[in-house]
């Protein structure tokens, strides 16, 4: 009987590795999974490689886990937020690598690399610094700029709802990056707010399918149904 259903944060984020490359969902704290990544704090992995939309804000969550020396290198949109303290400490003393990939180019690298698309091509960062070193090709009068996929060893996500398949729904913007982080590395681990029984979630309303979420654990955010 297939049930990815985990009963703790301790067992969701067991076997994750030294060295590893992990994709966090969400945009801000909308559809962030707090929980999980303050599990990878108490695990212990170190020398990190994030994925994420932001480099961190105050000195929880994310900044947290780089306070604490643990990640190496940051892939992030926004590098520089409203609270990005831990960040910009770790950046100026040279401690921390830092990879701007712009929002849209994140996604689509993450998504190529669940679809099994080693690379493509975009004219997005063509003639900025974020070009330099990489293929340039030219299609119909237009330049455009090679772009790898974004394939990652643990993605940790969150979902409004699971079943025992790991089937998940997202809450409006809660989706955000979450479904395509899924896809994008070897082992997914789904935050959830709600479990239900299997054949409960209309088919039509599953955002990822279960073949690519490995593990699930309910997290109770106090929220209600809508």
């Amino acid at each position: 009987m297939i049930n990815k259903i985990v009963n703790t944060l301790a067992e969701a984020l067991s076997g994750v590795k030294d060295g590893s490359t992990v994709l966090i969902g969400g945009f801000g704290s909308v559809g962030q999974p707090d929980a999980l990544i303050e599990a990878l704090i108490e695990q212990g992995a170190t020398d990190l490689t994030c994925v994420a939309n932001n480099a961190g804000t105050g000195r929880v969550g994310l900044a947290r886990l780089m306070e604490l020396g643990r990640v190496r290198k940051i892939i992030c949109s926004f590098p520089r937020s409203a609270g990005s303290v831990v960040f910009e400490e770790l950046y100026r003393e040279g401690k921390i690598e830092l990879e701007i990939v712009p929002q849209g180019t994140m996604a689509e690298r993450m998504r190529a690399a669940g679809a099994g698309i080693p690379a493509f091509y975009t004219a997005t960062s063509h003639g900025t610094l974020l070009a330099k070193g990489k293929e340039e090709r030219e299609f119909d009068g237009r330049h455009y700029v090679m772009e790898r996929a974004l394939k990652a060893d643990v993605a940790l996500i969150e979902a409004w709802e699971a079943d025992r398949w790991g089937n998940l729904t997202y809450n409006l913007s809660g989706r955000n990056f979450n479904p395509v982080m899924a896809m994008a590395a070897d082992l997914t681990i789904a935050q959830v707010q709600h479990i239900v029984e299997l054949g409960a979630i209309d088919p039509e309303r599953v955002a990822t399918p279960g073949i690519f979420v490995n593990r699930v654990v309910r997290v109770d955010r106090g929220e209600p149904w809508v």
